[in-house]
């Protein structure tokens, strides 16, 4: 007897890099910069406010679309923040984590035949998820010049053809640590104005902007919000990423169908935490603070690199800082990433792992969302270079 023959729906995925350079960091010992996790906990409150709703019964399968007090708690931040009032019960639905948020709203609106564009480098779920649905992957390369990463929206322009269904943007972008200002909102604007192009906004590293800039949500912009999927992480807001709790946002006819698939792909999130987070997101200084908090990470981790012979990339957001390393080696970005880790005991992501190209441009990515002992340690090891 012998297992039946499967046909990949997916041939070209493996073991993601994430996977690969962590089980390696844990093989050698390495400080650990690459998968982009917290190494510290969360706040106290925020568990007890979980541990109470557990003890208060919240034990049982919540509303498909997720907890009231929860969706008007998401509801009333954006509204706050962004200046757009989406409504709780219709345009409002709480999901397993950011990532079964990007896959359902790429599988509730992408046709086979669709085109999607993708912006590279990018976070390595959107390609898959829109081979799944049986979508064509437009991939488009930012550009890097002295002042870091931008994208070219006359090429994106350029790429739009009447198969076109969708465009992915993430801001403040994973891997690159750029951002984009109102500027660039305005040219995606003017890009899909008048056409039948959705927009998926990946945005769970919103609350993470440097230097005195403001996170530009496309829910702030009236043309992009009406044709907008406005996805965001409460595990990177609140230092939980194994919770798998975030939410996106849409207007209701977008969210009817994201709904359809939602109920069917995952029905509906752990209770006792969303009872939890909407408690807990009634002080709003959490997630208000959270730049501030990793700013002074990423200054004590910039400050440290300028000692070595890496180029910093500027980096307004996230908490990733990406380094071109061509002063130091020749060699290609995986396999300098396994020197780091190996020979130096600290791991970082090769950027070529995020473009579908496997292209090759000298950079790799650290993540300094860590204690600063953590960094100090990362830091002392990198000197050697």
């Amino acid at each position: 007897m012998s297992t039946p023959a499967l046909q990949s729906r997916l041939p070209q995925v493996g073991t993601t890099i994430f996977s690969t350079m962590s089980a390696l960091a844990a093989q050698h010992g390495a400080v650990n910069l690459g998968q982009g996790f917290p190494d510290f906990g969360c706040d106290p409150r925020l568990l007890d406010a979980v541990s109470d709703a557990m003890r208060a019964g919240h034990n049982q399968y919540p509303p498909m679309t997720g907890v009231p007090a929860l969706r008007e708690a998401i509801a009333a931040k954006i509204g706050a923040l962004y200046g757009r009032r989406y409504d709780a019960a219709t345009e409002i639905t709480v999901t397993a984590g950011a990532t079964q948020a990007l896959t359902t709203a790429i599988l509730c609106c992408v046709h086979p035949g669709d085109e999607a564009i993708v912006i590279e480098p990018a976070y390595d779920s959107y390609a898959p998820a829109i081979t799944l649905a049986g979508g064509v992957v437009v991939p488009l390369e930012m550009e890097v010049g002295a002042n870091g990463y931008s994208v070219p929206w006359q090429k994106v322009a350029a790429a739009v053809t009447p198969r076109t269904r969708l465009i992915v943007i993430n801001s403040p972008h994973n891997p690159t640590g750029s951002i984009l200002r109102r500027a660039d909102l305005d040219a995606l604007a003017a890009i899909v104005d008048g056409a039948d192009i959705l927009v998926l906004s990946d945005e769970v590293y919103e609350h993470m902007v440097y230097d005195g800039e403001r996170h530009q949500s496309v829910a702030s912009h009236p043309v992009l919000a009406e044709r907008s999927f406005v996805v965001s992480s409460f595990g990177k807001t609140y230092h939980v990423t194994g919770w798998k709790v975030g939410y996106v946002a849409a207007p209701a006819a977008l969210s009817n169908e994201f709904r359809k698939v939602h109920q069917y792909n995952v029905f509906t999130v752990n209770t006792p935490m969303q009872h939890g987070l909407a408690r807990y997101m009634a002080d709003p200084a959490p997630y208000l603070g959270l730049s501030d908090f990793y700013q002074h990470k990423r200054d004590l981790f910039r400050a440290g690199l300028a000692g070595t012979r890496l180029r910093l990339l500027p980096a307004d957001g996230t908490y990733f800082q990406c380094v071109d390393y061509r002063a130091v080696s020749s060699l290609p970005e995986a396999q300098f990433a396994q020197w780091l880790t190996t020979e130096l005991k600290v791991a970082a992501i090769p950027v070529s792992a995020f473009y579908s190209s496997g292209r090759e441009s000298g950079i790799v990515r650290f993540c300094f969302a860590k204690e600063d002992a953590t960094l100090r340690l990362a830091l002392d090891r990198l000197a050697a270079m």
